[in-house]
């Protein structure tokens, strides 16, 4: 929603996968929100800590609002919940719909359908959010390699 909680650990944990597997020249990584609530700020602080716990470090993110050509920009336009999904399915121009998706379709194994919003919780909230990120990314860079894009 806001892009300083999911989305940036996504972010930051993608990239980072990316870059391990030799593909970072190849596939761009960007996050954003369907919320001007916190554009320019950086990621929250537990998100921070919790990626930085991991070796990962998000201090060079920022939030943005999702933007127009995002939709044509990128191949896949991911949402970490239902009502996310909702927001970008209505903003996507005609042809471009199969880029939406929700994130954990890429961890169907995980049990979850959606990454809940940890603003509101605890450090356990983060730690649960990562963990769900992390299975989706895997599977989001196995499909990326599948499609060859």
């Amino acid at each position: 929603m806001g892009n300083i909680c999911r989305s940036p650990l996504a972010h930051g944990l993608f990239r980072h996968i990316v870059s391990e597997a030799g593909l970072a020249e190849l596939i761009e990584v960007d996050s954003a929100g369907t919320h001007a609530y916190h554009v320019g700020n950086a990621p929250d602080p537990r998100s921070c800590e919790t990626a930085l716990r991991r070796g990962i470090d998000l201090g060079d993110l920022r939030a943005r609002q999702v933007a127009q050509e995002d939709f044509t920009t990128f191949d896949y336009v991911l949402a970490m919940d239902r009502d996310n999904l909702h927001i970008l399915k209505e903003l996507c121009p005609a042809g471009y719909e199969e880029r939406v998706r929700l994130f954990m379709e890429f961890a169907p194994d995980y049990g979850a359908r959606e990454v809940p919003d940890p603003y509101y919780g605890g450090p356990s909230g983060f730690e649960r959010v990562y963990d769900m990120v992390a299975a989706a990314a895997t599977g989001l860079l196995e499909d990326v390699r599948r499609r060859g894009t």
